[in-house]
């Protein structure tokens, strides 16, 4: 399956849809971008980040705008706002195997783990 990604709104207990998201490849300090998305009803991508043939061993970031999406959602954000984007770091070792990258977030916090 590749690379995949979810995200689920700890605030309101639902699926975070409607999230822009970014994916990038890194290289040290570098960034390069390698696409942008809105998450759909579900809080997922229509379709992997990632297939498995496409997916190579090396370092990625996924950037969640956070901030936009309770703005969004008509939650008062103080200014500044506690989290803006949230960005992941993460190490992809095995590209034949599964990488799924979720999120679960707050307007005042977060966690991820490597989920299956």
């Amino acid at each position: 399956m590749g690379l995949s990604t979810h995200v689920l709104d700890t605030m309101h207990g639902c699926p975070a849809a409607g999230m822009a998201v970014a994916l990038y490849a890194t290289h040290g300090e570098a960034a390069t971008l390698l696409q942008r998305l809105v998450l759909n009803q579900d809080g997922r991508t229509d379709a992997p980040l990632f297939d498995n043939p496409s997916l190579r061993a090396g370092t990625y970031r996924l950037t969640f705008d956070v901030a936009g999406y309770f703005r969004s959602r008509g939650v008062e954000l103080p200014e500044p706002n506690f989290l803006n984007q949230v960005n992941l770091d993460f190490g992809v070792a095995h590209a034949d195997q599964h990488y799924h990258v979720p999120l679960l977030v707050s307007p005042w916090s977060y966690s991820t783990y490597r989920g299956s």
